[in-house]
């Protein structure tokens, strides 16, 4: 049965990999013994996370929601391991204005590096996964995905058309081995809900609203993940989980 979630044959590539959930992805690939190449803007924190796993861990520095960046990210992605067997789309922003004070920087930046910046990478990775009829990506939707936040007009549009992202792609690339799904995280404690926990009414609030009656630990994030990731899933495709504790089902 363990074979079923074994990743020790197989190249992956983290996006957002220096921080939060994206870390622990990252994290939890390797521990599954995956070789994984993180992406991130942040140097610093990304050699950290690299140096912490040795030879089984590279990195690439990239800004993501440059747009026209993205195929030399990818052809630096393949450049350790030769080129990913999975890919996972977690670098992501939410801007956190109101509606009535979006402004276009804002709302382009949201939808670049949120909704384009993965199909543009899975894009681009997409053609050495076919040769070898193998593939999963995993993108990393929302609660918005599928409810409206105050202050998450952008966030939520991105996210949103990020879902339908997903099953586009499955519909574009499952007939070549590649399984294309997404995870819809609650409420986890990371720098970019950093907001949300620093309000501890609020924190709480959020916690009662679950079925399991707390948020979200990065560690309750890795059983979803390896699923997804490994031949476990091999029929599963263009769905979004909720990993959520029940947020969504009340």
């Amino acid at each position: 049965m363990s074979t079923l979630f074994d990743l020790s044959n197989r190249v992956a590539c983290v996006t957002g990999a220096s921080s939060g959930l994206g870390r622990a992805a990252a994290d939890a690939l390797v521990a599954a013994g995956a070789q994984v190449v993180g992406v991130a803007r942040r140097e610093n924190e990304l050699t950290q996370w690299q140096s912490a796993h040795g030879e089984r861990a590279a990195s690439v520095m990239a800004d993501l929601s440059a747009l026209d960046t993205i195929d030399s990210v990818a052809d630096a992605i393949a450049q350790p391991f030769g080129a990913p067997d999975i890919l996972i789309n977690a670098a992501g922003i939410n801007t956190r204005q109101p509606a009535d004070d979006v402004d276009p920087a804002m709302w382009k930046l949201s939808l670049d590096l949120n909704l384009s910046a993965p199909f543009y990478l899975a894009k681009a990775l997409v053609p050495a996964m076919q040769q070898k009829q193998w593939g999963r990506i995993v993108n990393f939707a929302s609660l918005q995905s599928f409810r409206a936040f105050h202050a998450g007009i952008a966030y939520g549009a991105a996210k949103g058309g990020l879902a339908q992202l997903t099953r586009a792609m499955a519909e574009a690339w499952s007939a070549h081995g590649i399984n294309a799904n997404a995870v819809a995280p609650g409420f986890f404690r990371t720098p970019l809900t950093a907001p949300v926990f620093e309000d501890a009414e609020l924190s709480a609030k959020l916690a009662a609203q679950t079925c399991i009656g707390r948020n979200g630990e990065p560690e309750d994030l890795i059983g979803p993940l390896i699923f997804l990731c490994s031949d476990a899933s091999a029929y599963v495709t263009g769905q979004i989980l909720p990993v959520d504790g029940g947020f969504t089902a009340k």
